[in-house]
């Protein structure tokens, strides 16, 4: 697989997700461990077929070293896709995500006593400032967290979207935590991102047994939910909405792994962050979700901080710059 189709499948992948993910919310709020589940029994399959040679291939990191690593992965998975119960938007939930660069920074100078210079603490604080700006905005008018609820308590459901909030904000710190042990198991193992993509996935799988009974409720709701035609074959709109879903996450996260190894963190960084605000601008025209001028003044400065921080623009005109007089061949 050569650069231009990995970047082509993130494209497709990553953002058909969204679409399948947002539908699946505005069918049924309450079904993200359903949703979390489904991508992680897919992917443990796909992966114990054609990674782990049906369980004959030995792993090249230690399980103990995984088993760290899944325990926050799924503490991520499920806190990002829970939080859909307590009524946060779609596009709050990806500018949400995309202040990732904060939570890297916070427990980069914390755990690696790592030190930053100005513009980049600059570009944190524009995020910062553009995520605050977005859940203040959002938080003027919170719905009911069942919206067949017609007596629910405004003060009630308020509570439970400060809830959601919450859980993202737990879910953004433990995945820059996880991004830090991850590294550190990469230069001591060398980079194995399949066999990690199939532990990661597999490993968790009996924690959901704790969610058995949110799970099979939500299953059956989909099993009810109204017929759909799609390719000639018919079938519960939840339950096709649930297989896209699950199939693009699929592709979402292996060609990112692709990527990794196909091309430059420049263009990694480059695709990740114009494929958050193509998802962004997709679900708010698509779906008419509601997005004020603050909620458009928060995106711009997360994304302009995240410009900032990565150094895009610099990075990009020294790509198309010619050869530097000075250097000698």
């Amino acid at each position: 697989m050569g650069p231009a189709v990995a970047i082509a499948l993130v494209f497709i992948g990553c953002c058909s997700n969204v679409v399948f993910l947002e539908l699946l919310v505005k069918e049924d709020p309450g079904s993200g461990n359903l949703i979390t589940f489904t991508q992680f029994l897919f992917i443990a399959l796909e992966g114990f077929i054609f990674t782990s040679k049906f369980g004959t291939r030995k792993p090249k990191i230690g399980l103990y070293d995984y088993f760290i690593l899944v325990v926050m992965f799924f503490i991520v998975s499920v806190c990002n896709n829970y939080a859909f119960n307590f009524n946060i938007p779609m596009p709050l939930h990806m500018i949400f995500r995309a202040g990732s660069l904060i939570a890297n920074m916070i427990m980069g100078m914390l755990i690696l006593r790592k030190r930053y210079a100005a513009p980049k603490i600059i570009s944190i604080i524009m995020i910062t400032a553009g995520i605050v700006i977005c859940t203040l905005e959002s938080g003027k008018e919170v719905k009911a967290t069942d919206p067949k609820d017609v007596n629910s308590d405004p003060a009630t459901d308020y509570f439970w979207w400060v809830v959601g909030i919450i859980l993202l904000t737990v879910a953004l710190f433990m995945s820059a935590r996880m991004g830090i042990y991850q590294e550190v198991l990469y230069t001591r193992h060398g980079k194995h991102p399949k066999e990690a993509l199939f532990y990661t996935h597999l490993m968790p799988l009996p924690g959901f047994l704790l969610l058995y009974s949110d799970i099979w409720s939500h299953w059956l709701r989909a099993l009810d939910s109204p017929p759909l035609t799609v390719l000639g074959f018919t079938g519960p709109s939840t339950i096709i909405y649930l297989v896209g879903n699950m199939l693009t996450q699929y592709l979402c996260i292996s060609s990112v792994y692709v990527l990794t190894t196909e091309c430059s963190s420049l263009t990694v960084t480059l695709v990740v962050t114009l494929r958050k605000f193509l998802s962004l601008l997709f679900s708010i025209v698509y779906f008419q979700n509601e997005f004020t001028l603050s909620h458009w003044i928060g995106t711009t400065l997360v994304f302009a901080g995240t410009a900032i921080f990565t150094e895009l623009v610099q990075r990009i005109a020294g790509m198309f710059a010619g050869p530097d007089p000075k250097k000698k061949d």
